[in-house]
């Protein structure tokens, strides 16, 4: 219908060019042709200017499908663009049906219709205009599907960033759960390496238990020490010897002693010694000196410290509650190098 509409112009153009001449002023004819003429070809404009909103507006909803929940407002914008477009198309087929009033009103006006030659020409005026306004419209529509295209192309950016930063983290982690897992294993082979080197021992005062990660090895007083000594008694040095030699075959462990006392004040000051926490401590060196003269277990690894009546583990004012707050206990630690390197590389 478009092809025969573009034949049918020129052939009632040519058609009526004697009648018109004797019709209409050769200047004003000529006028009417050239605007005629510039109306067709801002038409054709406007077509393929459609054409390429369309197509833009078809590769942003393409891309507003890969941003997922975050673009789920640009999308409902997209939509609102699209009724906008279709109510523009609504309207260029409103004004292709103007064309088609013009072109019968051109045939008219070539039959030698004058009054209405001045209709038509005011109608094409206005058609004109009209054409003006839809193409102003597309521009628009253009320009803000192209600062869509831009927004969701930010975005999109964006995402996979934060994607490619989701998969660096996630791999990090799964390091780091395999190293706690490998500690884990290693603190559970020790427990059982302990348990089993001072088993002997566990009927008299002495209990080992895993938590937090680590071995905790408990000795009561009455195992180490007499009241208010610090020489270990030959039955604890005994057990401090075999939990050496377990230490001696566990190099990436590290090892704590904390000395800890009762809240009964410390009555017989000696030998340097004033009090609880002066004890505590005291006791804790003896240990660690006891372990580093019957092993070859690196001093390094060693750690002694002293916290008095500060930590007890009951609280209760008994005889029962302070015999068991005079204690020692040897907390063996894996060292976590490896786990702190995974952690400053993040």
């Amino acid at each position: 219908m478009k092809n025969i509409k573009a034949y049918i112009l020129p052939l009632g153009v040519m058609l009526g060019i004697s009648f018109i001449t004797s019709c209409v002023p050769a200047r004003q004819f000529e006028e009417l042709k050239n605007k005629e003429k510039k109306c067709a070809q801002e038409l054709a404009e406007m077509k393929a200017a459609d054409l390429s909103c369309n197509t833009k507006l078809t590769e942003c909803e393409n891309d507003v499908q890969l941003l997922k929940r975050k673009v789920g407002n640009l999308q409902n914008d997209t939509l609102i663009m699209g009724n906008s477009m279709r109510l523009l198309s609504k309207n260029y087929d409103k004004l292709n049906q103007t064309y088609d009033l013009l072109l019968a009103k051109n045939k008219e006006l070539l039959e030698g219709n004058a009054n209405e030659n001045k209709l038509l020409v005011s109608n094409y005026q206005l058609s004109q205009e009209q054409l003006q306004r839809e193409q102003d419209a597309l521009k628009k529509t253009k320009q803000e599907l192209e600062d869509r295209k831009n927004t969701l192309d930010k975005l999109t950016n964006e995402l996979k960033e934060a994607q490619e930063a989701l998969k660096v983290r996630e791999a990090k982690l799964n390091e780091v759960q395999k190293i706690l897992a490998q500690k884990d294993s290693t603190v559970k082979a020790l427990k059982n390496k302990v348990s089993d080197a001072l088993l002997g021992f566990q009927n008299s005062g002495l209990t080992v238990e895993q938590k937090n990660g680590k071995v905790y090895v408990s000795l009561e007083e009455k195992l180490l020490f007499a009241s208010g000594s610090i020489t270990v008694d030959p039955k604890g040095a005994e057990a401090i010897k075999s939990l050496a030699k377990v230490l001696e075959q566990s190099p990436d462990i590290n090892v704590l002693v904390e000395g800890h006392t009762d809240n009964v004040p410390y009555s017989s000051p000696s030998g340097g010694i004033k009090d609880n926490w002066d004890l505590s401590v005291l006791r804790a060196t003896s240990i660690v000196k006891l372990i580093t003269a019957n092993s070859t277990v690196d001093p390094k690894r060693l750690t002694a410290a002293g916290h008095g009546e500060y930590f007890p583990i009951d609280t209760e004012n008994t005889a029962q509650a302070r015999r068991k707050n005079r204690r020692t206990e040897i907390i063996l630690t894996p060292k976590l190098d490896e786990l702190l390197q995974v952690l400053e590389t993040n």
